[in-house]
């Protein structure tokens, strides 16, 4: 699964890393060490160009009563989007790239849950494939909303959590964002396929609580006097 992301990157890097022309709000955008469900983030969309829009986390489906039902919906299984009715209309006209330089997994371990930190060894940013919509709020007009997809972890990530986010390598973001140009069908085939190299190094538990936000968030745990860590930082039994 994926429920705690890094948006860590000033918003010009952003825009030249990922081509993009268009960027709504740009005002209200702001770093972040410790994303949580129910936050606004930037989303890659393809509208009549490469467009940044801000949505919240937590998908609302345009049908819902009320935006409550945001909070169950953060992520959605790439095995089943094709028959969730949350999901399945917004595969061939509504896909987006979540933008993320990295994200948190705990794992369970002897003494509790240990979070790791998730990034590019490189620095990229990560595109993680999700779907949106818009929800008309009664007191506050259109809001923007999104999902996203899992998949099963690969070799990576699996002894932290049997889930991880399809991330779709830069070179394929058209194929999941132009919905007009690519079919259901190639986007679907995308996350079968989808594979981008991955570090992860144990950080402080202070990422526990989402209103810890500081780039402390994101340093490498420094081992007691009675732990070990492997290559990649990963602590040992």
């Amino acid at each position: 699964m994926c429920g705690r992301k890094t948006l860590t990157r000033d918003m010009q890097s952003i825009i030249e890393e990922l081509a993009v022309e268009d960027w709504e709000d740009p005002d209200n955008y702001l770093p972040s060490y410790n994303i949580a469900p129910t936050q606004t983030t930037p989303v890659l969309v393809q509208s009549g160009k490469r467009t940044v829009r801000p949505m919240r986390w937590g998908l609302i489906p345009y049908w819902a009563k009320n935006k409550s039902v945001g909070s169950k919906l953060i992520n959605a299984r790439s095995e089943t989007i094709t028959q969730k009715p949350s999901f399945q209309n917004l595969v061939p006209r509504s896909r987006c790239l979540v933008i993320a330089d990295g994200y948190y997994e705990w794992k369970r371990e002897s003494k509790g849950k240990q979070p790791y930190y998730i990034h590019s060894p490189e620095g990229n940013l990560l595109l993680m494939a999700g779907l949106w919509d818009t929800w008309i709020d009664p007191d506050a007009g259109p809001l923007h909303s999104y999902t996203i997809i899992t998949k099963k972890a690969d070799r990576t990530i699996v002894s932290l959590h049997h889930r991880m986010p399809v991330i779709i390598p830069h070179d394929d973001a058209d194929t999941w964002i132009k919905t007009a140009k690519y079919s259901s069908y190639d986007a679907l085939k995308l996350l079968e396929t989808a594979t981008v190299p991955l570090n992860t190094f144990a950080v402080s538990t202070a990422v526990n609580s989402p209103s810890y936000n500081k780039p402390e968030c994101i340093q490498p745990l420094e081992p007691t006097e009675d732990q070990e860590v492997d290559q990649n930082n990963q602590l040992l039994p």
